[in-house]
């Protein structure tokens, strides 16, 4: 059976941007780990220092948990990871596209985003008791992936993400930074819901590595991927909107 047309766009993509990729690896200003000191990004004591103020902004957001898109429901691609309801989300930022009405409901979260350099990507990752998600890898070296851990059930060591070789677990109000194209898989093993600040930011890097990154990050934006995605959240919205004004 032959690949679909989706996925024969992927792999000529991914084809196309190794060369590029390699350049910004050997570019890079932060090592190329599967997963990196978080204490390398200045912005992320900032994160750390007011994440209770997140996670009181989220608290509010959770009273409609069930009313949140699912991931694979607002990005297509994630459907070869995930195709249930136990991956949810809560989007502030896709490359390009902006939730004015998600960063109304969190400004405290929306300014603190605001201060994070190169950010690409921003969303409440929330992950439902008992879910797993299985290994994959991203296809851009110049985007590294954070967390911040805002509700991580108990015991921890039940609840986790491998990246490469190296296992860690998330700790409240801790950071996690890491390359998603190492092969990467993340699981909750426990009773109780986990949710983290998930943001992609651009990798650090020197020139020319650096505009090389830039140059891909705005291709990216135009993508079919992200072009469906932003159109599938603003139907989110519609819908929201709808139903709590009425």
């Amino acid at each position: 059976m032959g690949k679909r047309p989706r996925d024969r766009a992927f792999d000529a993509a991914t084809s196309l941007m190794t060369p590029l990729a390699r350049v910004v690896e050997r570019c890079s200003l932060v090592g190329d780990g599967a997963i990196l000191p978080a204490d390398q990004f200045a912005w992320t004591r900032l994160l750390e220092e007011h994440w209770r103020e997140i996670r009181a902004e989220l608290d509010a957001v959770l009273v409609d948990r069930e009313e949140l898109p699912a991931f694979h429901e607002i990005a297509a691609d994630v459907s070869d990871i995930s195709t249930d309801r136990d991956w949810k989300t809560f989007f502030f930022y896709g490359y390009g596209f902006r939730s004015d009405v998600n960063l109304a409901r969190c400004p405290t979260t929306a300014r603190l985003l605001d201060q994070v350099p190169g950010l690409t990507t921003a969303f409440f990752s929330i992950l439902e008791p008992g879910k797993h998600i299985a290994p994959h890898r991203g296809i851009w070296k110049g985007v590294l992936r954070y967390h911040l851990g805002l509700i991580i059930p108990e015991p921890p060591e039940a609840c986790g993400i491998r990246v490469g070789a190296e296992e860690a677990h998330w700790r409240e109000g801790e950071s996690l930074v890491f390359d998603d194209t190492y092969e990467h898989t993340a699981w909750n093993d426990t009773a109780a819901t986990r949710v983290v600040l998930f943001l992609d930011v651009k990798r650090p890097c020197r020139f020319p590595g650096s505009w090389i990154n830039s140059a891909v990050i705005r291709i990216a934006a135009f993508s079919p991927f992200v072009q469906d995605g932003r159109r599938k959240h603003r139907e989110w919205e519609r819908r929201y909107a709808l139903k709590h004004s009425a």
